[in-house]
């Protein structure tokens, strides 16, 4: 096969590709707008998508760092420890309620997903600046002090409000 022969076929391989991926791109778009028509208008969803943005705003406060670093308070651990306490616990609330996603929109589920990551992240790099010998007290007063000079770090308030939103829109 010579290269003209092998460039028809990459262009005819691409053309092929390229038609066969915007058919399913095209068809997913179509199915996505179908679902999002059938939540909308189908009044049976509404409880269930209420109930979910409900739950949702709920996990939003649980998972938020000064309510976690409050509730998980374990006085006598090591900062490692503490450390996994606390992304453990983010990460088994938000699988908790993973299917939540179901009834809420894409925008208000990727807020969540998004807090979730951005506090794991928090915890995990104040506690990767701590000596191995600090205390998990250590690592909660860090996390706390940190979110007092640096507000606008946590997002729990503003995917609470995102999630509230978004229920009000519902409800009329």
């Amino acid at each position: 096969m010579d290269t003209t022969e092998l460039i028809g076929a990459v262009a005819i391989a691409a053309l092929l590709g390229g038609g066969l991926a915007y058919l399913f791109w095209n068809e997913r778009k179509k199915a996505r707008k179908k679902t999002v028509e059938t939540k909308e208008s189908d009044p049976g969803m509404r409880p269930l998508q209420l109930q979910a943005y409900e739950r949702l705003i709920l996990l939003a406060e649980r998972i938020a760092i000064p309510n976690i670093v409050n509730r998980i308070n374990q006085p006598g651990v090591t900062v490692r420890d503490m450390q996994l306490l606390l992304t453990q616990t983010i990460k088994q609330e938000f699988e908790h309620n993973v299917t939540q996603q179901i009834y809420v929109t894409t925008e208000a589920w990727e807020a969540v997903r998004n807090l979730k990551e951005q506090n794991l992240h928090i915890i995990n790099q104040v506690a990767s600046y701590m000596p191995l010998e600090s205390s998990g007290t250590d690592l909660n007063k860090n996390l706390l002090e940190m979110l007092v000079q640096n507000p606008k770090a946590s997002l729990h308030e503003i995917v609470a409000e995102v999630l509230s939103y978004e229920a009000k829109k519902i409800m009329n």
